[in-house]
């Protein structure tokens, strides 16, 4: 009664409310300023809660009280949260305001009471259970008077907020007093409605998700907690499951939905408890499953019934069909997954097949969006979006991982059944009978890789190649216009099944794909064509689809002025998969492609995605027979004025211009790197100098790297003035290794040196002494890991490139201070040895590898003067947090620079060997020989190097593991142009560590044995392994 009351204060704070919700900008900014300053007043949060619990006043203004209450207790409720501010809520006033909020819970306005149920959720994150010891038992009172059916609810609302918040001190302590009244509120249909039953239902769900967190530490308490409890509401819920589907109802779909999620988390949770329980729902739930695809083709897929889809209830929770459907095929996911319940259902796993193939359908929305909105349809198909048809085609994948060639016949049969059904809907005069078909197409799609698999090992008894040729030999003749998403999805599905179909067939889609992309038909089936064509082109009879290039070639051409964001991506893909496709006639189309690609890159420099596809199509132009020089001629004239003017140029397209002139340059020939630099080289240096731009300097730095990768020695007369070249390349080094240089500034001078060193040695040889000082003191201010890997290769390479005098190369580091440390020699194998085992790439990791190889082989006295690092000491149990890092920072034992060296060899020796092993049975080994091919030798370069690859019988197995570090060298550019170029590419790791501890044992087998002193056994075992030859 008191919160009725309304004092001058309380007239006073109405006003304020009243005027916040007022159109006039003034009088609401003065009510905002008016009421902050009000909430620093004592009272404040009482007043509120009063005017959120008169239900004598308006709906709005309670509402934005108990809203603007909430915000109050996050910010002066607790001292010491995040969120806090001064000053804190009394004791008393906190007393005052509980009180008021647990007597309005039981309002009968939802939204009042949701903003109510918010408020208590908040306080009880603080005051619950020790300083609110009332609100648990009122709580459970108000949910068991079945007289106060709004009680009931704003409790339940109330329990339901809270829940999301309770932890595993928490839920221990609520469980066995909340679950039997929530169970008897569930189980007791014809006293509350099914909107209160699926709250109380979420409860329990997420009191379970926390028992769930919890499983890993207290897996028996929580066990022993919900054991005894799990019977009845299994029974529960089948007795819900067991009832069919009813169409049209929100109410019925989210109880359904709770209870599949608590399906799902005691399953995930509870997998053995679950298992003795599981077979009570088995029948309730296929009952659930067969009775919600009826409802589910009525109201989303033939659109005759409301598919409730977009909306929400008054706590904001989805209320549609979908959702409810999503989360059945979530749970039927993880009973699959389940090594312990996918036993109980597996007789029936073609009738799950069967069923989800007809959820896969295409709803009437689907089907009215991607009719008119193709971008909207590429990004459905992109993305793994949230829909029944992707929550499907998951579970088919599921089937197939778990149960095999039985899952595969499931699939295939049922997709048999469904193509037939489909011939039946035709027949029969349906308008709608491709939507089965289609359907099935895209759900072989789904597990298309087992497929073809399985077809290959000849271990399936059905043949999904004829199955599929059955289809298109069928479709391919009805008129686009008549099934168009039919169309669209035998290109899309049948290009992922190409091993499997005769080529007769295949051409037959080539070609009806290469006519749709010249046709008006609904964009679908370009989408589809652009997609087939993508997959198809690469593979195609050169010879056979000449005729029809030409023509395809401007037919994507127009595409491409009409392609909008999201469909240029696509039709990109399909324009560089024609161009390699079919050199010879790009050779005559590259005057009209050019322009159009060029224009583009021009207009989407700024985004990423799109131009870099752009540069990918001009750089499959530039590989055609016949098209660098005139594409290049074009590009020039446009690229030149920009790099001139870069501080006139809009944001990106002076990094962009210059990832083109970096394309353009990798693998041209002389004179095509040469017009490239009469036009830009100067250009291109200025932006390394003058630049600001960390993603200009980037590229600018790759760029000179390509110029000198292509240009070499030659480059050197081309600049008028002999000097001005090498001085421009030099200047260019200089400000990327300054020190003071952010280090994403100078991310990629690491490529850029190694190209200098490598083409340029002579001229380079003159300033070694400074470039190792420079690189000394800018590794020295590096931040980024990444960029302290590739100077440490630089050094690297200049240890091979002294040999075979390494031991002067020391004595030059020895000789160059480093700060904080004796010399720069001291400073680099500390940092060289800390980083080793973090160098990623087959290059980089032969190059330092053999590197340290070749330092130790030295026995230099600097090497024993040097302690560095070895193993992480382990000072206290447990985590380590931030704090305690703080303060007690790790610790390592040291060890004298020649034994980690040797360890650090023997390291990769371990990993080469494991690797070995764990692919020696592996049937499917792709291990691969050294390449072969010439290459162009350094004078200066270790000769042993070549000829300690020479393969010898006893070393079989290491050459056979050398693709422990060739793999994935096609991914990266930089790398690339590496490998070609350096003949230590050429290095077989494997032998020539082998080599390199026979050796060194055979010299000096005093101090190898001292040094093996200091190995772990695995590294011990690994060099014996190789010594024993």
């Amino acid at each position: 009664m008191m919160a009725n009351v309304i004092d001058q204060d309380q007239q006073w704070l109405l006003n304020c409310l009243s005027a916040t919700l007022d159109p006039n900008q003034e009088l609401r900014s003065f009510a905002e300023a008016s009421l902050h300053q009000a909430s620093r007043q004592p009272g404040f949060g009482t007043a509120l809660s009063k005017v959120a619990a008169n239900r004598e006043l308006p709906l709005g203004l309670r509402q934005l009280a108990a809203v603007l209450l909430k915000q109050f207790i996050k910010k002066h409720w607790e001292e010491g949260d995040d969120s806090f501010e001064h000053p804190a809520v009394s004791s008393d006033e906190k007393a005052v305001i509980r009180r008021l909020l647990l007597f309005s819970l039981d309002d009968s306005h939802k939204k009042i009471c949701t903003a109510i149920s918010m408020a208590v959720a908040s306080i009880a994150v603080y005051d619950w259970p020790e300083n609110w010891p009332d609100l648990l038992p009122f709580m459970l009172k108000l949910i068991s008077d079945q007289t106060n059916m709004n009680g009931v609810q704003g409790a339940l609302r109330c329990l339901a907020l809270l829940s999301g918040d309770l932890d595993d001190k928490m839920v221990p302590a609520l469980v066995p007093v909340l679950f039997p009244c929530l169970l008897t509120i569930v189980s007791s249909h014809q006293v509350y409605d099914k909107y209160i039953r699926a709250k109380a239902t979420s409860i329990v769900y997420s009191c379970a998700s926390v028992l769930g967190a919890m499983g890993g530490v207290y897996k028996t308490e929580s066990t022993a907690l919900i054991g005894p409890m799990l019977k009845p509401w299994m029974d529960q819920f089948s007795i819900i499951l067991e009832e069919p589907v009813q169409a049209e109802d929100p109410d019925d779909w989210s109880l359904r939905m709770e209870v599949l999620k608590c399906l799902n988390q005691f399953a995930q949770t509870f997998p053995s408890l679950t298992e003795s329980q599981f077979m009570v729902i088995v029948g309730p739930l296929w009952k659930t499953f067969e009775s919600s695809l009826r409802v589910y083709v009525r109201s989303s897929i033939e659109g005759t019934e409301d598919s409730y889809e977009g909306r929400y209830d008054s706590d904001g929770a989805e209320k549609s069909l979908d959702s409810f459907v999503i989360q059945m095929f979530e749970f039927l996911l993880t009973i699959v997954g389940s090594a312990k319940l996918v036993k109980v259902v597996a007789n029936s796993v073609n009738e799950v097949v069967y069923h989800t193939i007809a959820f896969l359908q295409m709803t009437e929305q689907q089907v009215h969006t991607w009719s008119v909105d193709a971008n909207q349809f590429v990004a459905d198909e992109d993305d793994v979006t949230y829909s029944c048809r992707v929550s499907g085609s998951l579970l088919l994948e599921e089937i197939v991982n778990t149960c095999g060639g039985e899952g595969i016949d499931a699939i295939m049969d049922a997709a048999k059944k469904r193509f037939n059904e489909s011939h039946q809907q035709k027949a029969a005069g349906s308008t709608v009978w491709w939507r089965i078909r289609e359907a099935t197409l895209f759900a072989l799609a789904s597990v298309s890789e087992q497929l073809v698999e399985l077809q290959v090992l000849e271990m399936t008894r059905i043949d999904v190649g004829n199955l599929l040729e059955q289809i298109i030999t069928e479709d391919i003749g009805i008129g686009v216009h008549e099934c168009p998403f039919l169309y669209a999805r035998i290109f899309t599905s049948i290009a992922k099944f190409t091993s499997v179909i005769s080529h007769g067939v295949l051409e037959q889609l080539l070609n009806a794909a290469i006519r749709a992309i010249g046709m008006d038909v609904p964009p679908p089936v370009k989408v589809g064509a652009c997609r087939a064509l993508s997959q198809l082109l690469p593979e195609a009879n050169k010879e056979t689809i000449r005729p029809q290039m030409m023509g395809l070639f401007s037919s994507l051409v127009d595409l491409l002025n009409q392609a909008s964001d999201e469909t240029l991506h696509l039709v990109l893909e399909t324009l560089q998969a024609a161009i390699r496709a079919d050199n010879e006639s790009s050779a005559s189309m590259e005057p009209i492609i050019s322009p159009v690609i060029l224009n583009v890159w021009a207009l989407h420099v700024s985004d990423p995605f799109i131009s870099i596809d752009a540069l990918d199509v001009l750089e499959a132009l530039k590989n055609s027979s016949g098209c660098i020089h005139p594409l290049v001629s074009r590009v020039l004239p446009y690229i030149g004025p920009i790099l001139d003017k870069p501080q006139q140029q809009p944001d990106g397209l002076i990094a962009g211009s210059l990832d083109l002139m970096t394309m353009l340059l990798k693998d041209s020939p002389s004179d095509v790197v040469k017009a490239i630099y009469d036009v830009c080289f100067g250009a291109v240096v200025r932006i390394v100098l003058q630049s600001d731009d960390h993603s200009e300097m980037q590229n600018a730095t790759e760029c000179l790297a390509a110029f000198v990768s292509g240009g070499r020695q030659e480059m050197i007369t081309w600049g008028g003035d002999s000097g001005f070249t090498m001085r421009s390349l030099l200047d260019a080094a200089s400000r990327l290794l300054d020190p003071e240089l952010e280090s994403s500034g100078s991310l990629f001078v690491g490529t850029y040196i190694l190209q200098l060193i490598l083409h340029l040695s002579s001229e380079m040889s003159q300033h070694i002494r400074n470039l190792v000082a420079a690189l000394v003191r800018r590794m020295q201010s590096v931040q980024i890991v990444g960029l302290r890997s590739s100077l440490l290769l630089i050094f690297a390479r200049l240890v091979h490139m002294s040999s075979p005098n390494v031991e002067q190369f020391i004595d030059l580091l020895v000789s160059i201070p480093a700060e904080g440390y004796d010399n720069s020699f001291a400073y680099v194998m500390s940092e060289w040895t800390k980083q080793q085992g973090e160098i990623q790439g087959a290059y980089q990791i032969k190059v330092t590898t053999s590197a340290l190889a070749l330092l130790l082989s030295t026995r230099h006295v600097e090497l024993a003067k040097i302690n560095v690092q070895h193993h992480l000491i382990k000072t206290a149990p447990g985590i380590t947090t931030r704090s305690r890092a703080k303060f007690a920072p790790d610790q390592w034992t040291v060890v004298p620079l020649p034994a980690k060296m040797l360890a650090l060899l023997a390291d990769v020796l371990v990993e080469i060997q494991e690797q070995d092993l764990a692919d020696d049975d592996e049937a499917d080994s792709d291990w691969e020989e050294v390449q072969t091919e010439d290459i162009e030798t350094d004078k200066d370069l270790l000769d042993s190097l070549c000829t300690t690859s020479s393969c010898r019988p006893t070393y079989g197995h290491l050459e056979a593991i050398e693709k422990v570090f060739n793999k994935d060298q096609d991914d990266d550019y930089e790398d690339d142009q590496l490998r070609v170029v350096d003949p230590l590419n050429q290095i077989n790791l494997a032998l020539y560590l082998g080599d390199f501890f026979v050796n060194f044992c055979q010299h000096d087998r005093q101090l190898f044995e001292k040094l093996c002193q200091n190995l772990t056994q695995s590294e011990r075992d690994a060099i014996q392994m190789v010594l024993n030859r």
